[in-house]
């Protein structure tokens, strides 16, 4: 029977060997019985790097990259197509008591919905409006259309400001209260920014039926569309600013749904105008005859 000191000596050896043989292979010590033995693991520099990088994000030491690189950006279109129709489902059906960015976002907000969904409402309120127009005017023949391609410039910078610039002002304005009164909550700018996205997307199939020529039902609809989207941007940040002084809550959530509803019926009044009349070209109608005096026989 051999000494345990023979048994580490043997054990040393063939370390010492594998070593030789691939000094960049990585070993394992495994106990067993009092004893170790060292085991080669011959892995391959990508399997190692992967590991390497898996062990890293499981253990949260892998930071993010700065924000001028692409990975930073990708972090924020991080979304699967079942999460983004969730949250538009929950866009268009808000119930009492259901906070779109608890219930919803559940911390992961992106912005490739938001951001879909402004480019999508651009193209509707622009090619609707236009439409709309051709309709209209399609019985008056001194009229000639011909494609306003301005307003999808107009459309853009209106929507993607209000979606954009909106959000930073309410998200700066809810950080300084909460330094201000303590139990104010506040969102993070990202989510902020996505629930404003998420709530327009019920003007999408909205701008679409505006094509239809009757003013009263354009009316009914935008009506709908504002109470559908103000009711999610209310039920979000109404938790939010409730235990602050209540003249400031108030005025604060007036102004959330001032500013949606400005929206609504500046592209309601800008791209679907109704003529009030429709001018008519003059009917031709024969000159008269005229009769000069020298043209006139006398007759006595």
């Amino acid at each position: 029977m051999a000494s345990p000191n023979d048994l580490q000596f043997q054990e040393f050896e063939e370390a010492a060997q594998l070593l030789s043989s691939d000094p960049g292979a990585s070993t394992l010590s495994v106990s067993a019985g009092g004893g170790s033995e060292e085991v080669k693991l011959d892995l391959s520099d990508e399997e190692e790097e992967a590991q390497q990088e898996s062990a890293e994000l499981l253990g949260g030491q892998k930071s993010p990259g700065g924000f001028w690189t692409f990975e930073y950006y990708q972090s924020f279109f991080n979304v699967d197509t079942s999460q983004v129709l969730d949250r538009v489902k929950g866009s268009v059906m808000p119930l009492p008591g259901r906070n779109f960015i608890k219930h919803h976002l559940r911390s992961n907000p992106d912005l490739y919905g938001p951001f879909w969904i402004c480019v999508t409402l651009v193209f509707t309120v622009a090619i609707s409006g236009n439409l709309s127009t051709f309709l209209l005017e399609m019985g008056n023949p001194a009229y000639h259309y011909t494609p306003q391609f301005h307003r999808v410039t107009v459309a853009s910078v209106v929507i993607f400001l209000y979606a954009w610039l909106v959000p930073v002002g309410l998200w700066g304005f809810l950080t300084w209260r909460q330094g201000v009164e303590r139990q104010v909550g506040a969102y993070s700018f990202l989510e902020t920014v996505c629930v404003y996205g998420y709530s327009l997307f019920i003007y999408i199939p909205t701008s679409i039926l505006w094509i239809l020529p009757f003013e009263w039902l354009r009316w009914t609809l935008m009506v709908v569309a504002m109470v559908i989207s103000g009711s999610v941007l209310v039920l979000t940040f109404w938790p939010a600013v409730r235990e602050d002084t209540k003249p400031m809550a108030v005025s604060t959530v007036v102004t959330i749904v001032a500013l949606h509803a400005l929206l609504a019926i500046g592209c309601k009044m800008y791209f679907f105008q109704t003529a009030s009349h429709i001018i008519l070209p003059l009917q031709p109608t024969t000159a008269p005859v005229q009769l000069h005096p020298q043209n006139q026989t006398r007759t006595h």
